[in-house]
């Protein structure tokens, strides 16, 4: 591929990775909608993701190559994508689900905003990578922002329990990072494979989860619309991209897209939700938003550099 074709490549993944942030940040517009309108909220999440699961059926098992990764799985692979199914779709959309039925949009994005930073912990003391005063600056940036956001702190009970709900989906969602990495990078299975059976398992088990504590609820046309476009475009479509435009994108761009989600959802939730920010909210997303980018992004500057004075 010559320079041409590969800066015409690259655009064209930057494009899509940032129309499929659009797509994640409108998801949170269409969960507040369906939940305004008493869905229950671990039945909804489950619904999504289980339709979303039957909509990747074909992309599997019309393929033999897919079939065969799934015929040649281990046992061991087979727990693994066990364990990831439940840690980030059954705990970690559940555990947002629930939040989003007692929290603004932008408040629980604002948290799970906040997922890098204990994922830099866990790097910093179980793969001894060391951390640059830049990093631990980032991570000061965010606490600041956090504490900005929130600060005087005046919450009552309903809140707290959407807070509670929201920092389980944020270090669940944090642990599933790094169990997700993983098995990404050592089994060597195809990205679309593990999403479809950690997927499945996972929407499977909340949606199961859902109708026995929370029932499964009255759906009208307009809420069924809900479940189908989420499953459907947000969920099968949006991922199945996200994994095509992975191959293209470095980390560092991967995560700068990735960290447009924050401002997106809260001008979506200003616009459509009609929860406004005021400044002092502002400046505390936009130093959370600023501080994590550091930390996720920071460690590769020195590789990219390295990489340059190469050519």
């Amino acid at each position: 591929m010559n320079i041409e074709n590969k800066k015409t490549s690259h655009i064209t993944a930057v494009l899509q990775a940032l129309f499929v942030t659009f797509l994640w940040s409108t998801s949170w517009v269409l969960i507040k909608i369906g939940l305004n309108t008493n869905l229950p909220s671990l039945t909804f999440a489950g619904l999504r993701y289980t339709l979303a699961f039957i909509c990747l059926l074909p992309l599997v098992l019309l393929n033999r190559t897919h079939l065969q990764t799934i015929k040649n799985l281990s046992s061991k692979n087979w727990l693994a994508l066990f364990g990831l199914g439940i840690i980030f779709y059954t705990i970690t959309q559940g555990a947002q689900f629930v939040s989003l039925s007692f929290l603004p949009a932008a408040t629980l994005t604002l948290l799970l905003n906040l997922s890098p930073i204990p994922v830099a912990f866990y790097s910093i003391f179980n793969q001894h990578e060391k951390t640059s005063w830049i990093q631990w600056g980032g991570i000061l940036l965010s606490i600041t922002g956090v504490f900005i956001y929130f600060f005087p702190l005046s919450v009552d009970t309903i809140q707290t329990i959407g807070l509670i709900a929201g920092i389980i989906g944020l270090l669940a969602n944090a642990v599933s990072s790094i169990y997700g990495r993983a098995i990404n990078t050592k089994s060597q299975i195809n990205p679309l494979i593990v999403t479809f059976i950690s997927m499945g398992i996972g929407g499977i088990l909340l949606l199961l989860t859902g109708i026995f504590t929370q029932g499964f609820g009255t759906l009208n046309t307009n809420q069924w619309f809900i479940i189908g476009w989420l499953a459907l475009v947000n969920t099968a479509f949006a991922f199945t991209l996200w994994n095509k435009t992975l191959q293209t994108l470095t980390a560092v761009e991967s995560s700068i897209i990735n960290g447009t989600m924050l401002p997106q959802i809260a001008i979506l939730a200003c616009f459509f939700l009609q929860e406004a920010l005021n400044l002092k909210q502002i400046i505390g997303i936009s130093l959370v938003l600023l501080g994590t980018f550091i930390v996720q992004s920071w460690r590769y500057f020195p590789t990219l550099k390295t990489k340059r004075s190469q050519h």
